[in-house]
């Protein structure tokens, strides 16, 4: 059966950049079954309530970031929906008493086309993008991405797009060494989804060491329990690759089963 994801997407310049990390991510889509669709939880499509990519053709791209090469400004990674996977999940949500609604309209933002394009380059598997409401419980979050765990069983990739350690106002040019503080934060996750915790995983803002700088904002570790839950039946949770960049950014990747 196939896994399901979490892949950190760093910064958006990935998709241009050569380097141990793009290499992974170019590797990793010929280590997996290839997908029948793609679902994705992306960190940058946020919502109070559930919303499902519903668009009939291909998503339209989405720019979302700022001062980066001009180039990066006219990539294009022209993904196509599927309505019919997209009524379905709205099914699935509907089922485990989940708010949802389909967004016909919204295009692909960066979190989830950046990584799509080096890891599934040839664009021809659907994608249905999928929101996250960043302030709900991680044990919601979990419930949602464990709803969805039955598409597994008919080739369907889930992935949560996002990272670990996410703090941008930290970041910084000199990366000859990685900070303290976001390694600690990093390993205590990494070391609590290996043991399937999830007790004290839900609980990460008051027991991890530095949860409130690793996580000024929950947007993008949230993905992390959505593709967690995903992998719940077996529980199985793999650290596929991981290191550091911009001085405390993580970009650790995992497979769940």
């Amino acid at each position: 059966m196939i896994p399901s994801l979490f892949i950190a997407h760093g910064a958006p310049s990935i998709v241009i950049e050569e380097n141990e990390f793009t290499d992974f991510l170019k590797r990793l889509g010929s280590e997996i079954p290839k997908p029948k669709a793609i679902v994705v939880f992306s960190a940058h499509y946020e919502g109070q309530k559930q919303r499902i990519g519903a668009v009939s053709g291909h998503y339209e791209m989405i720019y979302d970031f700022y001062e980066f090469p001009e180039e990066m400004y006219y990539i294009q990674y022209a993904a196509k929906g599927d309505r019919n996977i997209a009524e379905r999940i709205k099914k699935i949500f509907e089922e485990n008493g989940i708010d949802s609604s389909l967004d016909k309209t919204r295009g692909i933002d960066h979190g989830a086309w950046t990584i799509l394009k080096l890891i599934f380059p040839e664009i021809d598997i659907p994608v249905i993008t999928l929101s996250l409401n960043p302030f709900l419980p991680p044990e919601e979050q979990y419930k949602i991405g464990k709803a969805l765990s039955s598409l597994k069983k008919e080739d369907i990739l889930i992935i949560g797009s996002g990272g670990i350690v996410h703090n941008l106002s930290e970041v910084r040019e000199d990366t000859s060494k990685t900070e303290d503080w976001a390694v600690e934060f990093d390993d205590w996750i990494n070391d609590k989804v290996k043991g399937w915790d999830l007790k004290q995983l839900f609980r990460y803002e008051e027991l991890a060491p530095n949860s409130k700088r690793a996580v000024p904002r929950p947007e993008h570790l949230v993905t992390l329990f959505l593709a967690m839950g995903a992998g719940d039946e077996k529980r199985k949770a793999t650290l596929l690759q991981r290191n550091f960049v911009l001085g405390n950014l993580s970009l650790s990747c995992m497979r769940f089963e």
